[in-house]
């Protein structure tokens, strides 16, 4: 007789049902996993038997066989340690087979029996919706899989536990839907003192998702610009809110937090491999690029960053997603980030300044700068310079505006924008190509004219004209105009165009 557990597989971030088999056969005594596994699905076997020894089961002398199928699906994870169990408690006549077959199992036994967490519940849960099952997982885990309202979760803190819900002893209660605590306050943008131009970009760039380069001196203030940022967005969505967490749950992060509101803002340093960076690995696990969707991407020291790795960014910002292929896998996942990057005009920073540029300067800014291909820099929509702050300037008191007065700029802008794209695949103004941009950001006649004119005079690419067109269509939705006018397409062309 064979008996059946189930429990899933992760391709990317979707999860696909595997049949855990349990087959006893006469033989000499051998607990053998079959299927793909990887080290840590064969290392089950020696989990699985301390945990049933510390509930005093013992193994039958028998020859045990687990068939983890599709078995041309690979198998990995300590996740398949309670469904390998609970095939074999249902082999074992300890558990009714059919209230197994009924449910979706994940979780990492320890020795003693307890339930560890594990990664992956969330796409789990999605998945056992669909099935029309139960999800079983560690008690850590409940949070966030219990936000898929369409399926029971039920979160155990035991293999004790399941094994007494089983047999209908005691009942699990079910999990509740948590959502994280929001992180700690953003920083102000008051606090920045002077750089005006570049706190209006940061307005620009989080009101449409506009990517944006910052470049000036160290200490000008670059970093604590980008820290601002997500002081300035509006909270994720409960759409964006589950695509999001789908991501970050199979990284592990949502582990007894619970899904986030917030939106991510990840720093990866500039040593980050391309595997790192934009995914990939044995697994075909996601990486920052896609850890930071619907949120900010902040890369400081943009030129430090191997250029290899620069390179493999082209397609993802154009696209808004990833595609991951490996020998085993062929994944792919979402990556629609507004990317932040910072750089010093040269490697020593100050070449703008006689008295302390080093003697290869100016040419020495060139070099460096040169290390950031035209392509990549041509998917900037603002390039702004971020030059130094006079030291009379940093004993004023904070001027200017607050982040929550340009936060509520920010909402009213993407209020705007969510019901131009209401029945469109488009988002934000950044998303908008092709017929539907020319329909929502087609300036006047004098708009146009100075348009023509700048891409002429200095040979804006096609993508180029196109970002500035958004740009100009995003400062309209902060003023709240309907039509792009000239004001709105010379604000664009000044942070494009060197030296404006």
């Amino acid at each position: 007789m064979i008996t059946r557990a189930f429990t899933v597989a992760f391709e990317g971030a979707e999860a696909r049902t595997v049949e855990v088999q349990c087959a006893l056969s006469p033989g000499l005594p051998a607990f053998s996993i079959v299927g793909l596994p990887d080290k840590a699905v064969s290392e089950a076997r020696e989990r699985v038997r301390a945990a049933l020894s510390a509930l005093a089961i013992a193994l039958p002398a028998r020859r045990i066989t687990m068939n983890l199928s599709p078995a041309d699906l690979p198998k990995e994870g300590s996740h398949f340690d309670l469904p390998i169990a609970l095939a074999l408690m249902a082999a074992l006549d300890i558990v009714p087979r059919d209230a197994v077959e009924g449910i979706t199992a994940l979780g990492e036994l320890s020795l003693d029996g307890r339930l560890a967490p594990v990664a992956g519940a969330l796409p789990a849960a999605v998945n056992a919706a669909a099935e029309g099952r139960i999800l079983i997982c560690p008690t850590a885990c409940g949070a966030e899989a219990a936000w898929v309202g369409t399926t029971r979760v039920l979160g155990a803190d035991t293999l004790a536990e399941v094994l007494r819900h089983l047999g209908g002893q005691t009942a699990l209660a079910p999990a509740v839907a948590k959502e994280a605590m929001p992180h700690a306050t953003s920083p102000d943008l008051q606090e920045v003192k002077g750089q005006e131009r570049a706190k209006r970009a940061l307005e620009i760039a989080a009101a449409g998702r506009h990517h944006m380069l910052m470049i000036g001196p160290p200490g000008s203030g670059k970093s604590m610009l980008a820290a601002r940022l997500p002081g300035l967005l509006p909270p994720l969505s409960a759409a964006e809110a589950l695509e999001t967490s789908m991501i970050h749950s199979l990284k592990g992060l949502l582990i007894d937090g619970g899904i986030s509101r917030s939106r991510p803002f990840r720093t990866p340093h500039h040593t980050a491999s391309t595997v790192s960076l934009v995914g990939g690995g044995r697994a075909a696990r996601p990486g920052e690029i896609s850890l930071a969707h619907n949120g900010v991407l902040f890369l400081d020291e943009l030129p430090e960053f191997p250029r290899m790795v620069l390179e493999t960014l082209r397609q993802p910002i154009e696209t808004g997603q990833v595609m991951v292929s490996r020998a085993n896998a062929h994944v792919q996942y979402s990556c629609r980030f507004l990317l932040v990057a910072a750089a010093n005009p040269c490697r020593c920073g100050h070449m703008a300044d006689a008295a302390r540029a080093c003697a290869r300067a100016p040419g020495c800014g060139a070099d460096y700068l040169g290390r950031i291909s035209g392509p990549i820099l041509d998917r900037f929509d603002l390039r702004i310079e971020v030059p130094p702050v006079a030291f009379t300037d940093l004993d004023l008191p904070p001027t200017g505006e607050t982040s929550a007065t340009i936060a509520a700029r920010v909402a009213r802008a993407r209020e705007i924008q969510g019901a131009r794209f209401a029945d469109t695949p488009a988002r934000v103004n950044a998303d908008a190509e092709g017929a539907l941009l020319e329909r929502i950001a087609a300036p006047d006649a004098a708009g146009r004219a100075l348009l023509l004119r700048a891409a002429e005079r200095f040979s804006l690419s096609a993508r180029a004209y196109h970002r500035v067109l958004r740009v100009a269509r995003t400062i309209a939705d902060l003023e709240g105009a309907e039509a792009v006018g000239q004001p709105h397409i010379a604000e664009a062309l000044s942070f494009r165009l060197p030296g404006a």
